[in-house]
């Protein structure tokens, strides 16, 4: 928590987070710009957000790109500010603007959308949670049920109604998994299929889990959407791992979802 109020307590990494909510995934050289500093000191600035969690970075080819991050802000408020306010705190922590970027291999394409949390579980239990459809029930914000069908998962609103199905297109054992995010929540709009992978790695006690999104449809808005949604499912599933006690962070609205 020091290094987080420390991050924010200069003006011009304030001044950094600001350009990223307004247009996130920017590089070292179009941040450049806006500071009257050298190279050499931006990036200065850039790793102390990074080391604070404010921000993470995703290198595609030659280029490192930067987002906000959302979870390290959100727990910032729900420990000190939401105690002492009537109404709930206002999840509006980041603006994510999706950018698209050509089709083809994730690891060669910028994502839209980058959050990363820290779990006090294990490599193994993670990775098992996030292939087992029983296990969504405990810590999913809206669905009270999930299904297999093969290699996918359908989530389900509390109606019985699909939500979501994602279908696993490929893994790399404990470290890597990559789905299809397919939306059912809008019938009666034509909402494409998208792609997120899952990150894994271990740091300690810790497994540092990073939430890639590819290709989204839409922009992902501060405190609605796909971006409300990661940070509500993110939040669920670190505390239900955690404590063991479900964790269902809403409720949402279906037309929110």
């Amino acid at each position: 928590m020091d290094d987080l109020f420390k991050a924010l307590s200069d003006p011009a990494r304030r001044k950094l987070l600001d350009s990223l909510r307004d247009c996130d995934g920017q590089t070292l050289q179009e941040l450049q710009g806006l500071l009257d500093m050298t190279r050499f000191g931006v990036m200065k600035h850039l790793g102390v957000l990074e080391e604070a969690g404010l921000i993470t970075t995703k290198k595609v080819g030659r280029f490192k790109h930067h987002y906000l991050n959302a979870l390290p802000l959100q727990e910032a408020i729900d420990r000190w500010i939401d105690p002492y306010r009537v109404k709930p705190a206002a999840r509006a922590v980041l603006n994510l603007k999706a950018q698209l970027e050509d089709e083809g291999d994730p690891e060669m394409s910028k994502p839209d959308f980058v959050m990363e949390t820290y779990i006090k579980t294990t490599q193994d239990r993670l990775w098992n949670v996030l292939l087992d459809e029983d296990a969504v029930p405990h810590y999913h914000f809206i669905c009270s049920k999930a299904t297999r069908n093969g290699d996918a998962i359908t989530m389900h609103f509390p109606d019985g109604s699909p939500m979501l199905t994602n279908r696993l297109l490929s893994s790399d054992p404990k470290s890597r998994q990559e789905w299809t995010f397919e939306p059912h929540w809008d019938p009666t709009a034509d909402i494409p299929a998208s792609r997120v992978i899952y990150l894994l790695k271990p740091e300690g006690d810790f497994i540092r889990l990073t939430i890639e999104h590819y290709e989204l449809g839409e922009p992902a808005v501060p405190g609605e959407g796909v971006a409300d949604g990661w940070v509500r499912w993110a939040a669920g599933l670190k505390t239900w791992l955690e404590t063991g006690e479900d964790a269902h962070i809403g409720p949402m609205d279906r037309a929110e979802a």
